[in-house]
């Protein structure tokens, strides 16, 4: 039965999309011999991804959607095995020749043999007995090959069911259902023990973009049952437990289903049943192969209840095979997937298929198992079970033998493996099809060759002026919640040129169109963003900017422009200057649309602002991978500014207690306030972070992070120069991270502390801010929740800590309710030492994930040991 895809059109469509199938394979038959054909089940339906494995060469391929496949070999006999789980293998020799060999192979259900057991409600199910084997052969087979290289041949399908008309009221423009992504990609991929991993990408193919680079990452995919927690980047913040873990019998029940004869091996299958509806586990089955306790294939799947994110269920298919003497490593797997949500529903999956293997083991010989014997007083009952066929001995591994150092056979230099884990080549994306064919183990489905034809076709029409003139004519039509609370952006896609306007009111922190404040009354902060980007990622932004205050009646404006000119150190230098109106912490603690709130409803004036006309550079670079270097100067003419409106629709009677002055309170300065005056101020800071991995691509540079910390040594000094009246300087150096602690969650943490000299004339704005909150909307959570704005303010020596441990459901998975609202728990702990403040704590506990969104904290803190304050604050944890 056709697709639904191919409904729409026409037969003479179809007929050019076998003819373009055709003309692929045409380069195949003249460089070797092909072997070709169709893997079908019992009733003739063809079985998708079926694996093919040839045994001479030690590789493989898989079937595509339809069940067909294709091999190239060179002229001579081979012996093919044709696996699908579930099904029983099939072993072909075929001899080939120069031309196309058909060979079509008809998979019947495997016949599993349960050995005419009688299992007892008071027997144990023989599935534990073959799984505390695998168990504890799992360090042994997870480290069994030292290092290995293969060629990785992606394929990675996308593709949408159903679309919606609009999104959160925004028109869906130019999206379609069907195939919405469609690559290719050939990797030579490098791995050696314990985590060493290299990939170049030789080969990218993408359907309607034919300069694009494949996102495929073969190194992605290298996930072994054979870890305990198996971590997978986008689905959830702490990984998942596998069914041969160290403590699997605590997250899992097992089922014998049987077993099945191939090659003269005894497999057996596995059910594999989560103990618990919410933990991090898989279900599904596990094959596992007599005696030797290694796996054979898995077909497992993730649910929404093992708390993965952003998709409905995902399926993980392997296939092991001995590629090299006792060593089996995957030759073919297949990840996939569907989601739903904002009325879009789709799917697709992503697979690998592995050849070329050249391993090096780590072990001389096959590993030698002995039966362990049983105490003498439960020798008779052991025996009575031992007895029974299904039973499984329990087995010890005995140490197994390395392969000397003198007697390696290294297959890769260690100058192979570097920081760079992925480099893109840039001629990838010239390939022609007469390549694709000839090195394609997978043939394309009928939709799937359609697919890059209609794309490829379209491209060009897609990429002219009157096509996306046409598609942002539709997407620039403004609305009022785009102006009200999203901000509207107007595009001009063909000349890569964007205009983004800031929203009236916006209510994530950034700046508000609209605002109120007791300086300047109602504000009105106009902002736009002129964006100019280029074929080879560089791109300038100009952001002009005007405010004016109806209360004071004073008009400020400022420009900024900002060149980002390198992409693979991503390089950037911005000039700035005007007049402007700024918080005294540069760092904004307090958000317009918050600030205003608590103005007009609650009578109070927590933001603090002063003027200045300035003058600024700065730049922004990464001189080397490890390191980032960001520097300024800064030339500004300060100057105070006074309380001009004290609105607000709260009772007045106690309006004088809640307004303050401009000038905020600060326990190391009698009095904050301060005449007009000059600054120069120089800033540099230079971030290291050891170990950082990164991806290159012939466009960019992609950072990945390391294990280790970022640590950061920063400068800021006013200096006596060119008329400046400030002068100080102070150094500090910062410590941060973030840290995984596998099914516990993870924890964030951040330490910083600095010494100050040579200070004269210094004003309030060039002291140490710390980032507080005195308002029910949390704060940044680097930050503290009840902290004063200014009070600790220091010139002085300090110490500033903040750590946050989330445990991503770890301990709210065992509260049914909880588990069901699929809530998460936090903890927080902020502290800070100044000459003023001594020791200031605060300890949070909160709940995140609320709506998905939604992040409650109880906050209660600390001054010298006595309890201060308490509060609630209410943010985003997502």
């Amino acid at each position: 039965m056709l697709p639904i895809f191919f409904s729409q059109r026409t037969r003479s469509h179809l007929r050019l999309c076998s003819l373009l199938t055709l003309l692929l394979l045409l380069p195949l038959l003249s460089v070797a011999g092909v072997v070709r054909g169709r893997i079908t089940d019992e009733n003739g339906k063809g079985l998708p991804f079926a694996s093919i494995y040839i045994k001479e060469t030690a590789s493989g391929t898989a079937s595509n959607e339809e069940g067909f496949y294709q091999l190239q070999l060179s002229p001579g006999t081979y012996t093919l095995e044709f696996k699908y789980v579930g099904y029983r293998a099939s072993t072909k020799t075929v001899t080939v020749e120069e031309g196309v060999q058909e060979l079509d192979v008809q998979l019947q259900p495997e016949v599993l043999k349960l050995n005419e057991v009688v299992v007892r409600a008071a027997d144990e199910d023989p599935a534990y007995a073959i799984m505390r084997n695998a168990i504890r052969l799992r360090k042994y087979h997870q480290n069994e090959a030292k290092a290995w290289s293969a060629r990785v041949y992606m394929k990675g399908v996308y593709r949408l069911d159903k679309v919606p008309p609009k999104v959160l009221g925004i028109r869906v423009v130019d999206v379609d259902t069907g195939i919405v992504y469609l690559s290719e990609s050939v990797s030579e991929l490098h791995f050696k023990r314990p985590n060493k991993i290299n990939e170049r990408i030789i080969s990218s193919k993408v359907s309607g973009q034919k300069k694009g680079f494949s996102f495929n990452q073969a190194s992605e995919m290298n996930i072994s049952f054979y870890d305990n927690l198996l971590k997978v980047e986008g689905l959830s913040e702490r990984g998942f437990v596998s069914p041969l873990a160290g403590n699997a019998l605590f997250f899992y029940r097992f089922e014998y289903q049987g077993a099945f004869e191939e090659n003269g091996r005894t497999v057996n299958k596995i059910k594999v049943i989560p103990r618990r509806k919410n933990d991090p586990v898989f279900s599904g089955y596990i094959y596992i192969v007599d005696n030797s306790w290694r796996i054979h294939s898995t077909d497992l799947r993730l649910s929404k209840s093992a708390g993965i994110e952003f998709v409905d269920w995902i399926r993980v298919r392997q296939v092991y095979e001995p590629v090299a003497g006792h060593v089996w490593l995957p030759v073919s797997q297949k990840f996939s997937f569907e989601a739903e949500g904002l009325g879009f529903k789709g799917g697709g999956y992503a697979m690998g298929v592995y050849s070329n293997y050249k391993v090096q083991p780590a072990y001389a010989r096959p590993p030698k198992l002995v039966e362990i014997e049983p105490e003498p007083e439960e020798r008779e009952k052991a025996m009575a079970v031992a007895a029974k066929p299904s039973r499984k001995p329990k087995v010890e591994l005995v140490e197994p033998e390395e392969i000397a150092p003198e007697e390696e056979k290294p297959i890769h230099d260690d100058k192979l493996f570097s920081k760079e884990i992925l480099v893109v080549d840039a001629e990838a994306n010239t390939r022609d099809s007469a390549y694709w064919a000839s090195v394609r183990p997978v043939p394309l489905t009928q939709e799937e060759v359609a697919d890059y034809h209609l794309k490829d076709s379209l491209e060009v029409i897609k990429s002219s002026r009157v096509y996306q003139d046409s598609v942002d004519r539709v997407r620039n039509k403004p609305s009022i919640g785009n102006f009200l609370l999203g901000g509207y952006t107007y595009s001009n896609t063909y000349q890569k040129r964007f205009f983004h306007f800031d929203p009236i009111l916006n209510l994530r922190g950034g700046p508000s169109v609209l605002q109120f404040n007791t300086v300047e009354g109602v504000v009105a902060d106009v902002r736009v963003d002129y964006i100019q980007r280029f074929e080879d990622r560089r791109y300038y932004v100009i952001e002009p900017a005007v405010r004016y205050g109806f209360s004071n009646e004073k008009l400020n404006a400022k420009l900024k422009l900002s060149y980002s000119y390198d992409p693979f150190k991503n390089s950037r230098i911005s000039v700035e200057g005007g007049r402007y109106v700024y918080q005294i912490n540069n760092l904004d603690p307090i958000s317009p649309f918050v600030n205003t709130a608590y103005t007009l409803l609650g009578g109070y004036n927590f933001m603090k602002l002063y003027q200045r006309d300035f003058a600024s550079l700065s730049y922004r670079s990464e001189p080397w991978n490890d390191l980032v270097l960001n520097a300024g100067v800064d030339y500004a003419h300060r100057m105070p500014l006074d309380n001009t409106n004290l609105f607000t629709f709260r009772d007045r009677e106690d309006e004088e207690s809640r307004f303050t002055s401009n000038v905020p309170v600060n326990a190391e300065l009698k009095d904050a306030a301060f005449a007009q005056h000059e600054a120069l101020t120089l800033t540099a800071a230079l971030s290291f972070k050891p170990g950082q991995r990164y991806i290159t691509r012939p466009d960019d540079k992609i950072n990945l992070g390391s294990k280790y910390p970022t640590f950061t040594l920063s400068y800021r000094g006013g200096v006596k120069a060119l008329g400046g009246d400030v002068q100080y300087s102070t150094a500090g150096l910062s410590i941060g991270d973030e840290v995984s602690m596998g099914l516990l969650g993870r924890s964030k943490y951040s330490v910083l502390g600095a010494l100050w000299w040579g200070k004269e004339n210094m004003r309030l704005m060039d002291y140490k801010h710390f980032n507080g909150n005195r308002t029910l909307f949390a704060g940044v959570y680097e930050g503290f929740q009840l902290l004063d704005y200014y009070r600790y303010s220091t010139n002085n020596r300090y110490l500033e800590a903040h750590y946050e441990h989330h445990f991503n459901g770890f301990l709210f998975n065992k509260v049914p309710l909880f588990r069901r609202l699929k809530w998460q728990e936090v903890v927080s702990l902020n502290y800070l030492h100044t000459v003023e403040s001594r020791n200031y704590l605060e300890l949070g506990l909160g709940i995140e994930h609320i709506f998905k969104v939604i992040r409650v904290d109880f906050v209660t803190s600390f001054q010298e040991g006595n309890k201060a304050r308490t509060g609630f604050t209410v943010g985003l944890g997502f």
